[in-house]
C-alpha cells in the first residue's frame, strides 16, 4: 500500500514539474517568502515597518537621489541583532536630507532639502557625534529605487516589508480554514444524518453572507489590528474546506478498505485520521492555494478600507489606498507599485493551484 502511494506521489510530481507556470509561480513564491522573512536585512530602510519619514522629499519618482546626514539616535536600545533582523531597527538613526554642508572648527554647518526650487533652512552642530570618525560615515548620497511615498518613505522598503502581512496573513487564514472545516466536515461527511444537516445549514447560512461584509463585521467585534485580521479572515474561509471534505468523506466511507477497518475494531477518530484524511488530501491541497490567493486579496480589500492592518505597518493594500489620488496627479506608480505586487503573488498562487490539480487529478 505505502508503495503504491509513493508511486502516486512520485507521477503527481513529474506531471507538476513538466507544468512550466506552475513550477514559476512554485519558486516565486518561495521568493517572495524569503524577502518577507529576511525583509529589513535586504530593504534600504531597516527601521520597524520601514517607516523613516522624510517628508522634504516626499512622492519624489524613483531613482531619486538626495544626500542626507545620519546623526546617532541617544535613546539606548536593548535590542538584540537577532531581533533587528527579524523585526527591524527600533531606534534607527535620525537621517536629514540636506543640500550642502559645510565644517569648521568642529562644527558642523548643514543646509536642510528642501524641493521645487525653494531654500532650505541653514543649521549647525557640534560635530562631537563624530568622534574622530570620517565624515563620508555619517554624510553620504542616498538613492530611493522606487522613490518615495507621500510621507518621504523609501518605496521599496514599504513594499518588501509590506510582503510579510501579506504571506502572514495567508498562512494564518489557511491555518485557521483548514482546522475548521477539516473538522467540521469530517463529522458531517462521516456521520450523517442531523449532524449533517446541522453543520450543512451552518455552511449554508455563512456562506450566504458576502465574505468581506461578513470579515468587516467580525473584524468590527474584534477591533482594528493585524491579529484580528488573521481571525476574521481566516473564520469566513473554512465553509469552502468543509464542504469540499464533507463531498469527499461521503464519497470515501463506504470503500472496501473502511468498511475492513471498522471490521477490525478502530474507532472513527483513527479511521478519520489515518484512513480516510489522507486519501483525499489532494483537493484540500488545491483548494488551500485558491484560499491563499483569496486571503492576500481580503487582507488587502480591508487595509484598502481603514480596517485592516493598521498604520505605520506596511501593507500593500493601505499602500495603495494612500496613493490612490495620485494616478492622476502624475505619479500613478506609487499605487500601481504595491497593485502589481498583489496581482502578481495572487496570480502565482492560482496557477500553482491549478497545476496541483492536474498534477494530483488521478484521471489525467
Amino acid at each position: 500500500m505505502s508503495d503504491h502511494v509513493n508511486s502516486l506521489s512520485k507521477l503527481a510530481l513529474q506531471k507538476f514539474k513538466k507544468n512550466f507556470w506552475g513550477v514559476f509561480s512554485f519558486w516565486f513564491i518561495i521568493l517572495v517568502g524569503l524577502v518577507s522573512i529576511f525583509a529589513y536585512v535586504i530593504a534600504p530602510d531597516n527601521s520597524q515597518n520601514a517607516n523613516n519619514m522624510h517628508l522634504s522629499i516626499h512622492s519624489k519618482k524613483p531613482g531619486f537621489k538626495v544626500k542626507v546626514l545620519s546623526l546617532p539616535n541617544e535613546i539606548n536600545s536593548s535590542q538584540n541583532w537577532l531581533n533587528k533582523v527579524f523585526f527591524g531597527e527600533r531606534n534607527p538613526n535620525n537621517e536629514i536630507p540636506i543640500s550642502n554642508y559645510g565644517l569648521n572648527n568642529g562644527i558642523l554647518s548643514y543646509t536642510t532639502y528642501s524641493s521645487d526650487g525653494l531654500e532650505g533652512i541653514s543649521k549647525t552642530i557640534d560635530a562631537n557625534f563624530m568622534k574622530d570618525e570620517s565624515i563620508d560615515k555619517f554624510i553620504f548620497e542616498k538613492q530611493f529605487i522606487l522613490g518615495t511615498d507621500k510621507y518621504g518613505r523609501d518605496l521599496l522598503s514599504r513594499v518588501l516589508a509590506g510582503a510579510r502581512i501579506s504571506f502572514s496573513i495567508g498562512f494564518v487564514a489557511v491555518f485557521i480554514s483548514l482546522v475548521i472545516g477539516i473538522f467540521l466536515g469530517s463529522i458531517a461527511g462521516y456521520y450523517g444524518g442531523k449532524v449533517d444537516a446541522f453543520i450543512m445549514w451552518l455552511i449554508n447560512v455563512t456562506w450566504s453572507i458576502p465574505t468581506l461584509l461578513l470579515v468587516i463585521a467580525i473584524t468590527l467585534a474584534l477591533g482594528k489590528g493585524f491579529s484580528q485580521v488573521f481571525i476574521a479572515v481566516g473564520l469566513t474561509m473554512w465553509v469552502e474546506v468543509a464542504r469540499v471534505v464533507r463531498g469527499q468523506i461521503f464519497s470515501v466511507k463506504e470503500m472496501q478498505y473502511i468498511t475492513a477497518a471498522r471490521a477490525l475494531g478502530y474507532g472513527d477518530l483513527r479511521i478519520i485520521i489515518r484512513h480516510i484524511l489522507p486519501n483525499i488530501m489532494a483537493p484540500i491541497i488545491v483548494i488551500s492555494a485558491a484560499n491563499f490567493a483569496a486571503a492576500i486579496l481580503i487582507e488587502s480589500g480591508l487595509s484598502f478600507l481603514g480596517i485592516g492592518a493598521q498604520p505605520p505597518m506596511a501593507s500593500w493594500g493601505a499602500m495603495i489606498k494612500d496613493h490612490y489620488n495620485y494616478i492622476i496627479l502624475g505619479k500613478p506608480y506609487l499605487a500601481i507599485i504595491p497593485g502589481l505586487c498583489i496581482m502578481s503573488l495572487v496570480m502565482a498562487f492560482m496557477l500553482m493551484g491549478n497545476a496541483l490539480r492536474d498534477a494530483l487529478d488521478v484521471k489525467s
